[in-house]
């Protein structure tokens, strides 16, 4: 399928046009906030080392595709921060900058002379943001902390799978994904208040490991109150009933969601099964969960003898909460995600255009625009470093320890 192409204009600008962000980071969360700032017209500078993000080499059949996603919109700058003119040139675009980002092992920071003191000192309004695994304090600070050890040790991993096999972990970076979420929205708030006059610079302290707890949501009050620690239920839930993924006669998945009583009801209707909303094993949600295999049991069996178009038209034409299991293909075939431009094609300079996400969220007056692609390693440094106030021989000299170790 062929996607509305968005074309990159570097004059274009969001509601972020103004705001200088210096982003040290390395592979997801870093990249994922930033991208955010990026999207809606932040100046987003990633300052690599000269090999580059470690995301670059996060590569599918030799191509970089990682990188032109979460590149996009950023311009990149290539020092050698252990070579002394180099770190002066870090320290002049510090002085323009409104945000820094930083993910280094907790006190790294500190031992380059970058501590976030010693960054107000230089410049009193800047926000600076601190991602690391564990965050900055606590037993677990110097661990490393990439985001698979944090959705295990969050209670995520615990909670997904299926009950009779080992926990399982998510097949992308989530933690980094929330983490970068998070991270742009604290980032948005200390800009404001510092626009409004609260506060002048500030240090946020985020960790992959907190975003990815408080998706757990209730799970420990359920706990203290109860005793009770919820199991893993397959694509089943612990809350609402009926809620799974059911295959067709045609070998087909579709999910199913039932978790009002008015569309519990309804689901209970379709199949033929009316007697079951007179049931007490079936009354409530409560009673649905704690019978929650008879109730499979009863909607599966329905979804089994009946190929997956047929189901899905059964169900949605009925006011039934449902929809199919996609894959990548899939949702690129579907009209729905061209229509809504979630995929999009943009200028590419290996492919011509290629298909990414679009920028979310939809904003009506500030819309997020396309102004760069991806950058190659150290495009930039030379354009940025005579923005920051250095003369050419400065430049050459933060340039000369690009080949050092």
């Amino acid at each position: 399928m062929t996607f509305t192409t968005k074309h990159f204009n570097p004059a274009a600008t969001g509601p972020l046009t103004g705001i200088r962000v210096l982003d040290l980071s390395r592979l997801m969360a870093g990249n994922m906030l930033s991208l955010q700032l990026a999207d809606f017209g932040a100046d987003v500078i990633k300052v690599e080392p000269p090999a580059g993000d470690p995301l670059r080499d996060w590569k599918d059949d030799g191509h970089s595709l990682f990188w032109k996603t979460y590149g996009r919109n950023k311009r990149s700058v290539a020092l050698n921060l252990r070579h002394g003119p180099a770190m002066d040139a870090l320290w002049a675009m510090i002085d323009g900058a409104d945000v820094f980002i930083e993910n280094y092992r907790p006190g790294t920071l500190e031992q380059m002379g970058l501590a976030p003191e010693a960054l107000l000192a230089r410049n009193p309004i800047l926000i600076i943001v601190r991602i690391s695994g564990f965050g900055q304090t606590g037993p677990y600070a110097q661990l490393p902390g990439f985001g698979t050890i944090i959705e295990g040790m969050s209670g995520f991993a615990d909670r997904t799978g299926f009950p009779d096999r080992e926990p399982v972990l998510p097949p992308l970076a989530l933690a980094d994904m929330i983490a970068g979420v998070y991270g742009a929205s604290a980032t948005t708030m200390a800009l404001y208040a510092r626009q409004q006059g609260r506060a002048a610079g500030q240090v946020i302290d985020l960790s992959l490991l907190e975003p990815m707890f408080s998706i757990l949501g209730p799970e420990a009050g359920i706990h203290a109150v109860t005793g009770k620690i919820k199991q893993r239920a397959g694509s089943a839930s612990n809350t609402a009933s009926p809620r799974n993924v059911y295959r067709c006669a045609d070998g087909k998945f579709l999910a199913l969601s039932g978790s009002t009583p008015a569309v519990a009801k309804r689901i209970f209707e379709i199949i033929g099964r009316p007697e079951m909303n007179c049931d007490p094993r079936f009354a409530t949600n409560s009673d649905r969960v704690r019978n929650r295999t008879l109730v499979d049991d009863a909607v599966g069996g329905w979804f089994a003898e009946r190929d997956s178009a047929e189901a899905l038209e059964i169900m949605r034409k009925s006011g039934a909460t449902v929809g199919p299991i996609y894959n990548i293909a899939d949702a690129m075939a579907d009209p729905h995600f061209d229509e809504r431009e979630i995929i999009v094609d943009v200028d590419d300079a290996d492919f011509g255009t290629l298909p990414m996400h679009n920028i979310v969220p939809r904003m009506s007056a500030t819309p997020g625009t396309w102004r760069l692609p991806a950058p190659t390693i150290g495009q930039h440094t030379r354009e940025v470093l005579a923005e920051a106030g250095l003369d050419a021989e400065a430049i050459a000299a933060a340039e000369a320890g690009g080949d050092q170790a």
